[in-house]
C-alpha cells in the first residue's frame, strides 16, 4: 500500500516515495500522472534529489493539483496544465498564504512548479510561458544566527549531562562536535554508517545532490565519537547507522532537534539556536579567525561562492555592534 506524502517528511529515516506512488498520490489525470512520474523519477535519479527535496517538491506539486480540482471543477491534465494563466498560479498562491505559508516556503512552493513546468517543456510534453513567468514573492533579507564560541563551547558541554542515560549523552556530544567542529549538516552526520568508524584525519561526506566532501576531522570529534560508541549498549554492524536512538534504530533529525532545544532551554540561550546554527556558527568562527572564504565554501560543501559570502556580512555586523557598543563617538 503506497504510504502517504507526510511518511516521508521525518528527516531522512523514512525511504522516498517510488515513482509510481509519487504520481499515484497526486489528484490528475491518467496523462498528467504518467508525466509526474516521469518528472519524479528524473528528480531522484537524474537530478539525485534528496529525500527532504522529494518530499518538498511532491507535497507542493500534491498541493498544487488539489487546488485545481477544486479550481477547475475537475481533475486537471496536460491540456489544463498548458492553458494555465498567471491568474491562476496567483490564487494558488494566495490561498497558500492564506493558509499560513510564510514568503520563504511560497517562493519554494513556486520553485516546486516551476521544475514540474521546466521539466515538461524540456521533454517535449507542454510549454507553458506564465507559469515559468510568475516572479516569487521578495523575501526578507536574513542573517544567519550563530552561536557565540562560549556558548557553543556551553551547548556541548551540556550535552553529556542533559542525556537521559550516559551513552545518550555521548552520543549527543559527539553530534554536536561534528556540527560545530566540522561545519556538518544534521542529515550529513545522520547519515554517517558504523563502518565509518574509526575515522581518519579527514572525513568524506555526501552532501546535497550526492555531492562528496573532505573535510578535516578534530582529534576531539574522534574521541567523541569513540567515546559514545564505548557506551552504546546497542551492536551495530557496518551497514547501520553510525547514531541510533533508544531502541537501536536510526536516529532521526527531530530527536537531536529535540534534543538540542532541551539544552537551549536548559542554558538560556534564544531560540535561534538549532542544528543548522551550529553549522553557521563553524563557518562564522572559521571566518573571524582569519580563514579563507574559498577554503570555507568546500569544507561547508556550497555550489556557490555567493552562498558562503553571507558569512561576510556576519562578521561585519558582528564588528558594527562591537564598534557601537564600544566606541566612545559611537554613544553619542
Amino acid at each position: 500500500m503506497a504510504r502517504p506524502a507526510a511518511a516521508i517528511l521525518t528527516g531522512g529515516a523514512t525511504p522516498a516515495l517510488s515513482p509510481d506512488d509519487a504520481a499515484r498520490a497526486i489528484p490528475a489525470s491518467e496523462d498528467a500522472r504518467r508525466a509526474l512520474r516521469s518528472w519524479y523519477a528524473h528528480l531522484a535519479s537524474e537530478r539525485r534529489a534528496s529525500t527532504a527535496t522529494l518530499a518538498n517538491y511532491h507535497r507542493d506539486v500534491t498541493r498544487f493539483f488539489e487546488f485545481l480540482c477544486e479550481h477547475l471543477g475537475g481533475t486537471p491534465g496536460l491540456a489544463e496544465l498548458e492553458n494555465l494563466q498567471t491568474r491562476d498560479l496567483r490564487a494558488f498562491l494566495t490561498k497558500r498564504r492564506d493558509e499560513g505559508l510564510k514568503p520563504r516556503s511560497l517562493a519554494r512552493t513556486l520553485s516546486s512548479l516551476k521544475s514540474l513546468f521546466r521539466f515538461l517543456e524540456r521533454a517535449g510534453i507542454l510549454t507553458n510561458t506564465p507559469v515559468m513567468a510568475m516572479r516569487g514573492p521578495k523575501l526578507p533579507h536574513s542573517l544567519p544566527k550563530p552561536l557565540s564560541e562560549n556558548d557553543a563551547r556551553a551547548l556541548i558541554d551540556e550535552a553529556q549531562d542533559a542525556g537521559r542515560l550516559p551513552w545518550q549523552g555521548a552520543r549527543d556530544t559527539a553530534i554536536l562536535i561534528l556540527l560545530y567542529g566540522c561545519g556538518l549538516r544534521i542529515a550529513e552526520a545522520l547519515s554517517l554508517k558504523r563502518g565509518d568508524v574509526p575515522f581518519a584525519s579527514t572525513l568524506r561526506v555526501t552532501g546535497k545532490g550526492n555531492k562528496e566532501r573532505i573535510v578535516p576531522l578534530l582529534p576531539v570529534a574522534r574521541d567523541a565519537v569513540d567515546t559514545y560508541l564505548a557506551l552504546c549498549p546497542h551492536a551495530l554492524s557496518a551497514e547501520d547507522p553510525l547514531f541510533v536512538g533508544t531502541r537501536g534504530g536510526a536516529l532521526g533529525q527531530r530527536q537531536v532537534r529535540a534534543s538540542i532545544e532541551n539544552l537551549r532551554l536548559r542554558l538560556g540561550l534564544p531560540d535561534s539556536v538549532t542544528p543548522h546554527a551550529l553549522r553557521h556558527s563553524f563557518a562564522t568562527h572559521l571566518l573571524a579567525a582569519g580563514g579563507d572564504l574559498r577554503a570555507i565554501q568546500e569544507l561547508l560543501g556550497h555550489a556557490s561562492l555567493s552562498t558562503t559570502q553571507i558569512y561576510t556580512e556576519v562578521e561585519s555586523q558582528r564588528l558594527l555592534d562591537i564598534y557601537d557598543k564600544a566606541h566612545p563617538r559611537a554613544k553619542g
